[in-house]
């Protein structure tokens, strides 16, 4: 007797993985740099290969990739505690 197979119709689970790479734009010689950002640490410091340029952080991110790249650094497109100084302090 050939019995069905039980029904799979409940939704499925996907879960978002954090893109990675990101391509950093110098602010001031527009020099590209594409990169593979840390998964457990920010990067507030990244001298520009084309220019010299020390890129830091603008007000209010946390990190050169924030700032500046193509892709914001994994933390925010995770929506978990990033590592930026808090504010409240």
């Amino acid at each position: 007797m050939n019995e069905a197979c039980p029904s799979t119709s409940s939704p499925r689970q996907t879960t978002r993985t954090a893109e990675l790479v990101s391509t950093l734009t110098c602010p001031r010689c527009a020099h590209q740099t594409t990169l593979t950002m840390p998964t457990n640490a920010c990067t507030y410091f990244y001298e520009c290969t084309g220019c010299g340029e020390c890129l830091r952080p603008l007000p209010g991110d946390c990190c050169v990739f924030c700032s500046y790249g193509s892709v914001k650094c994994p933390p925010v497109q995770e929506a978990r505690d990033c590592c930026a100084p808090r504010r409240d302090r």
